[in-house]
């Protein structure tokens, strides 16, 4: 059996609706490794002060920080998405965050899009800090799809230092997540590990829940000896009550946990 320095934090998107401040009170009580703060409209996840103090408090510390790439925070950090990155490495630097999470570009940020890779290897050779590029999914409504993202939603078709791998997203788009994992290779630095059954709707299941490799590509991680962070980024709004939500939280660490330390995945055979 191989066990793997990775080591497994909560995503602060993973208590919504609750705050940010509530994902480091559960991942202090789960026993979570760390967080990852998604900074999103919460004034805590903006607040590099309140993050550390929340860190402190709960002896939970911040591994990742995920720049604010969504529709919803067009307007935290600024309009600038440069400035955004910009700001989310200063906090990862200051929160002694190893990773910035970033998503390519929308269609829409032409000369964003049009500068981005070059934009981040020029970021990433400027501090330690890690930006790893996510994949993300065409847009679809029923027969039609739609492009949202520029380069490309797949991260692989273009030069990046670092990646993060998206389970769900991988669902949404209909792709092969090992495949993707592995043309990502040694410079896969971060996994988002939630599950999905193909969806058009970016579902984010409790690993396990779903039709995605989540036992499959943690295994070969742990073969491999991954020294990255898994994340554990789950929806669990429709959860009826605190204790609904902290049972699907306690049973995606259980899940990670158990599949990073499996001796079933041997490579070539």
């Amino acid at each position: 059996m191989r066990i793997p320095d990775a080591k497994v934090a909560l995503s602060t998107a993973s208590v919504y609706p609750e705050s940010t401040a509530t994902a480091f009170e559960i991942a202090a009580r789960l026993g979570y490794d760390g967080v990852e703060v998604m900074v999103w409209t919460d004034p805590v996840s903006q607040d590099i002060e309140a993050l550390r103090r929340l860190s402190d408090y709960h002896g939970v510390p911040v591994l990742a920080v995920h720049a604010p790439c969504l529709l919803i925070t067009q307007r935290v950090w600024s309009t600038d998405p440069w400035v955004k990155l910009q700001r989310a490495r200063q906090a990862a630097e200051k929160l002694g965050a190893s990773t910035v999470v970033v998503h390519p570009p929308f269609r829409w940020q032409r000369n964003y899009a049009r500068e981005f890779v070059r934009g981040v290897w020029r970021m990433a050779s400027e501090t330690d800090v890690r930006f790893a590029v996510e994949n993300m999914y065409p847009w679809r409504y029923r027969d039609r799809e739609m492009q949202a993202y520029a380069p490309d939603w797949d991260p692989t078709t273009d030069d990046y230092r670092h990646f993060t791998v998206d389970l769900s997203h991988t669902a949404t788009a209909r792709h092969d997540a090992l495949e993707m994992a592995a043309r990502m290779g040694d410079r896969l630095a971060h996994v988002h590990l939630a599950d999905g059954n193909g969806s058009a709707k970016d579902e984010h299941l409790v690993p396990g829940r779903g039709s995605q490799p989540c036992a499959e590509l943690l295994e070969r991680l742990a073969a491999n000896g991954f020294d990255g962070h898994v994340v554990v980024e789950v929806n669990t709004r429709r959860a009826m009550s605190a204790a609904e939500r902290e049972a699907d939280l306690a049973e995606a660490l259980a899940f990670t946990r158990l599949h990073l330390a499996s001796p079933t995945w041997v490579p070539g055979k």
